[in-house]
């Protein structure tokens, strides 16, 4: 019988760990995949990949003490010898090897994609067929380091704020949003649906926490094959009550992209330097009415509006044109939607019902987040629901909560795969997902 008290620590050492003055002229092991061996003369470097960079392996023939033969890119390995300072090599130091284990090789030759290339010079197909591959890319992988970013910071920031992290099911009996956009399937001999978002939930729980969040996927089943739509996607989801208007829903927001900003640009500074990426401001993020800035844009740029309604991506384009050249932000929030484009639980605009206290915010001319106050009192909200020739039938949980009393609250969901996109300045958000899911790809 043993017992587990911990952690185990390993001999394996981090970059981070290399870097510390006292390992230098020490003999150390680092476990890594060979990410590339390249030759010059009677030196080979061995370049290892680890989680959080390269490290540099020298190995001299006659001079070392095993044979790099049969090593090849992608095995498993763990290198030892004496660390040395070098500025030319990664990070500015390398090991003078002195030995290698492979834990695990490759059974092919070759990989399926030049990985160590500095940028993978194929085709989005190709990528995603072999994404597993693909992603070993340090450019590739450096996208999703930053959405890790992202993702801790929108928990961060909300747990400062007293927000309480809730988990809602994926499988309901009724789309929160309504409409068709909704995959259904056969739940035990029932009819079901994949949820299209946490709304009804999370509403639900804000008379239970005051502050929740959630981030998790969320499914549409919309039939849109473009480079900014996907079927499942990761939403960042907030609802907070006892709110004074719509306006403090911006405004949690904009601390939430402040908080994002400063902790990408202090702790994922390797990635951004990989990916060439100037962060952007957010200090005062200009907020414009729908209609109003739908006209200042059809002026500016002798634009012809289609959709009174919406906004079509060419015209979510000029208004982030529009921002940037007036007032130099990267975003906008575009307040007060007409109220048939928005969901039967937005609050209208006591001032003019044809609008109402909702709003989106744009990012480099791409919407990547949709919010704003919600109906808090029952009567009103049953009232919509019949103005709209709604049924009220597998809404029965939800509107309970308000038949009981709800506070005055808003919220809003942000595309994690969207705005990494717009961060990293990609032009297909495939780029930025993982595993993408939409309506051509079911694998891998």
């Amino acid at each position: 019988m043993e017992f587990i008290s911990g952690v185990k620590e390993k001999e394996d050492l981090s970059i981070a760990q290399l870097l510390e003055e006292e390992r230098i002229g020490k003999c150390v092991k680092v476990c890594g995949a060979v990410h590339s061996i390249r030759k010059s003369g009677i030196v080979q470097f061995l370049i290892l990949r680890k989680a959080d960079g390269l490290v540099q392996g020298v190995y001299e023939e006659g001079k070392t003490k095993f044979s790099l033969k049969g090593v090849k890119e992608g095995a498993s390995v763990i290198a030892s010898g004496i660390l040395e300072k070098n500025e030319k090599a990664p990070h500015g130091v390398e090991l003078r090897l002195s030995g290698l284990k492979i834990l695990s090789s490759p059974k092919s030759e070759a990989l399926p994609l030049p990985i160590n290339k500095w940028k993978l010079k194929t085709s989005l197909e190709a990528k995603l067929n072999y994404r597993s591959i693909s992603l070993r890319n340090l450019r590739e992988r450096a996208k999703f380091k930053l959405q890790e970013g992202i993702t801790r910071a929108f928990r961060d920031f909300l747990y400062s704020q007293g927000f309480t992290e809730i988990h809602t099911p994926k499988i309901g009996a009724k789309g929160a949003e309504g409409g068709a956009n909704v995959f259904k399937l056969e739940y035990f001999h029932k009819p079901a649906v994949l949820e299209q978002s946490p709304q009804f939930y999370k509403q639900m729980m804000v008379g239970v926490f005051d502050r929740v969040f959630e981030t998790a996927p969320v499914f549409r089943a919309e039939k849109h094959n473009t480079k900014r739509h996907l079927n499942e996607y990761t939403s960042l989801d907030f609802e907070m009550g006892y709110i004074d208007g719509f306006e403090d829903i911006m405004a949690m927001e904009t601390g939430f992209l402040q908080y994002a900003i400063k902790l990408l640009g202090s702790e994922y500074t390797k990635e951004l330097d990989i990916l060439k990426i100037t962060l952007p401001k957010a200090d005062n993020i200009p907020a414009v009415k729908f209609a109003d800035i739908k006209e200042a844009v059809a002026k500016e740029y002798n634009h012809t509006m289609r959709n009174p309604f919406d906004l079509e991506p060419e015209e979510e384009t000029l208004i982030g044109r529009y921002a940037k050249e007036k007032w130099d932000s990267d975003f906008v929030f575009v307040t007060h939607y007409p109220s048939k484009k928005r969901p039967v639980y937005a609050m209208d605009d006591p001032e003019d019902t044809r609008f109402t206290l909702s709003f989106d915010l744009l990012y480099k001319g791409m919407e990547i987040t949709t919010g704003g106050q919600r109906i808090h009192e029952y009567d009103k909200l049953i009232e919509k629901i019949e103005a709209r020739g709604m049924s009220t039938d597998g809404m029965e949980y939800y509107l309970d909560a308000f038949k009981y009393g709800m506070p005055p609250h808003g919220g809003l969901g942000i595309g994690l795969e969207r705005l990494t996109m717009k961060l990293c300045d990609e032009d297909n958000v495939r780029e930025t997902t993982l595993f993408p899911r939409d309506m051509g790809r079911l694998e891998p």
